[in-house]
């Protein structure tokens, strides 16, 4: 038996017209009441409520059945910003057009928390640390596990994780990229968006369309929140690959990711660049660790950490073979048994709680 849909419940014609438009821009399908009476009957089942301020002067005079997730929405200058006992959020209204972009995602999670898949996000120290790598092999891990795994580029100056993956040319139809995204309104489920995205079995990439193009700039962050809540309810692992910047997109990022992992090169210069981000980090995030790559006598990987002053993750030595394999043009794929491969299917095991 299906779930209940959230109730939509309103008798302003106007104001149900745009909420139902906002509902089909989030996918979701929703149940209508034009009156009090009506939204009481489906009140128990539904999994979130958005209530017309034309209703709500009734509802608050009755008796109301308590709900754990409800809203008010009105028109900017219908209804002031006054705190509404109960309301998901701050406790105040949701205006339109201004909070359009927060009830769409309300709408899409369905009212509901719900399962989140965990996230880990990876930036690089320095320019070229080996980021997208690590990224990539994340992604590979979790295919390897069984896990459905969103892969976000959220680089637009960088290679693409495609290129590193060897799916740059798969033939999907209507592929779509960030490119695609970055101007749209609402939301989109991840199964809407899935079939459109490269990526070997068990992987779908979202990054940006090759080639020069005069008009990207950085990801929105409206873009950057709607695709990784997206990707956070419809896969089971999401892996985000960061640029070495702090705009609005990557702090969203950043602030949803379960994990950060920054990867440094031990060298002095990799250290000194990176130490510069990791005040940053820290006050974004939930948890920031060090994966030190190509660790030798003189810098080892603890003194790295300890330097950066962040917990080592991982202790990565050189991988020729692995740099061979990226050189010929095939992909790390081709090395399910490196260091590399190993630390990432440990990672993605305790993530997911699922033993390898």
């Amino acid at each position: 038996m299906d779930a209940a849909p959230p109730l939509i419940a309103t008798a302003d014609t106007g104001l149900l017209d745009d909420l139902l438009r906002l509902s089909a821009a989030a996918s979701v399908r929703v149940a209508t009441a034009d009156s009090v009476d009506r939204a009481l009957l489906s009140w128990p089942r539904s999994p979130m409520v958005v209530l017309g301020a034309d209703l709500y002067p009734t509802l608050r005079s009755g008796e109301r059945p308590p709900h754990a997730r409800f809203v008010v929405v009105a028109r900017e200058g219908v209804v002031g910003e006054e705190r509404v006992p109960g309301l998901l959020g701050a406790g105040r209204p949701l205006l339109l057009p201004r909070d359009e972009n927060v009830l769409t995602g309300l709408l899409a999670a369905g009212g509901t928390p719900g399962r989140r898949a965990p996230t880990v996000a990876v930036v690089g120290g320095r320019g070229g640390a080996g980021a997208s790598l690590l990224a990539v092999a994340l992604a590979l891990a979790g295919a390897r596990g069984g896990h459905g795994t969103a892969l976000l580029d959220a680089d637009p100056l960088g290679c693409g994780p495609d290129i590193l993956l060897g799916c740059e040319r798969d033939p999907v139809e209507r592929r779509i990229g960030w490119d695609d995204l970055v101007g749209r309104r609402g939301r989109l489920r991840w199964s809407d968006v899935a079939p459109r995205l490269p990526g070997p079995t068990g992987i779908s990439v979202l990054t940006w369309m090759h080639g020069p193009d005069p008009r990207r700039g950085p990801l929105p962050a409206d873009a950057a929140r709607a695709m990784l809540d997206s990707a956070r309810q419809g896969c089971d692992l999401v892996v985000v690959d960061l640029p070495r910047s702090f705009g609005s997109a990557v702090t969203a990022f950043l602030n949803r990711s379960d994990l950060v992992l920054l990867v440094v090169p031990a060298e002095v210069a990799a250290v000194v660049a990176a130490s510069a981000m990791v005040p940053r980090l820290r006050e974004e995030s939930r948890e920031v660790r060090a994966v030190v790559r190509g660790a030798s006598g003189g810098l080892t990987a603890d003194v790295v950490a300890r330097g950066l002053g962040l917990p080592l993750g991982a202790d990565l030595p050189p991988e020729p073979g692995l740099e061979r394999t990226l050189t010929a043009g095939r992909r790390p794929a081709d090395h399910p048994r490196s260091p590399l491969a190993g630390f990432a299917d440990r990672l993605v095991a305790d993530l997911t709680g699922v033993p390898r």
